[in-house]
């Protein structure tokens, strides 16, 4: 069993890395476990605990989504959180546009039924998770850095990929393996 999604790579510039930091700094009193620069990436699917003789039909629908996917730019844009301000689970950047992100997800979802995988219940919500609230000791210092922080925004970046990943869970914190890498269309 290999515990496996399909992400998008993001490779933000150093002033939105910059920004993000900031952030993480001003709210390093509270249980947020923060994504790693270098695990940054933008979720397509969530495979969780795959039997290994499955990879090669999730690759072969992969393939397939990439043979049919133009490459395309985005940038993120906003931030964000997931749960009631009362009880944040998620900080989130947004991805501006997003229609090709929702594009690709939804026909994986279509193309994976055919293996077996259920569509999501929910429509798929394109965005990257910069943060997993653990605990907050101080909401309103949280909300008011948040709402500080909302412009956050990075340049374009052109997607020209996506990966297959297997995620590894450490103590330290995940590792991620690219098992196999797909590339869009010109």
């Amino acid at each position: 069993m290999k515990r496996l999604f399909a992400a998008i790579k993001i490779h933000p510039e150093k002033a939105f890395l910059d920004q993000l930091h900031l952030l993480e700094n001003q709210l390093r009193h509270e249980k947020i476990k923060w994504v790693e620069d270098h695990n940054i990436h933008i979720t397509l699917k969530f495979f969780g605990e795959t039997e290994e003789n499955k990879i090669l039909e999730i690759n072969s629908v992969l393939q397939s989504i990439a043979d049919k996917t133009n490459s395309f730019e985005l940038s993120l844009q906003k931030l964000g959180i997931f749960g009631s301000s009362y009880n944040p689970k998620v900080i989130w950047a947004g991805i501006h546009p997003y229609d090709d992100l929702v594009d690709i997800m939804k026909g994986l979802q279509k193309e994976l039924k055919s293996i077996g995988y259920e569509p999501d219940r929910q429509n798929p919500v394109p965005h990257l998770t910069l943060g997993r609230i653990k605990y907050l000791a101080n909401k309103s210092f949280f909300q008011r850095t948040i709402d500080e922080f909302k412009e956050l925004s990075s340049m374009p970046m052109r997607v020209v990929s996506f990966h297959l990943y297997e995620s590894i869970l450490k103590k330290e914190g995940p590792v991620y393996l690219i098992l196999r890498t797909f590339f869009l269309q010109k």
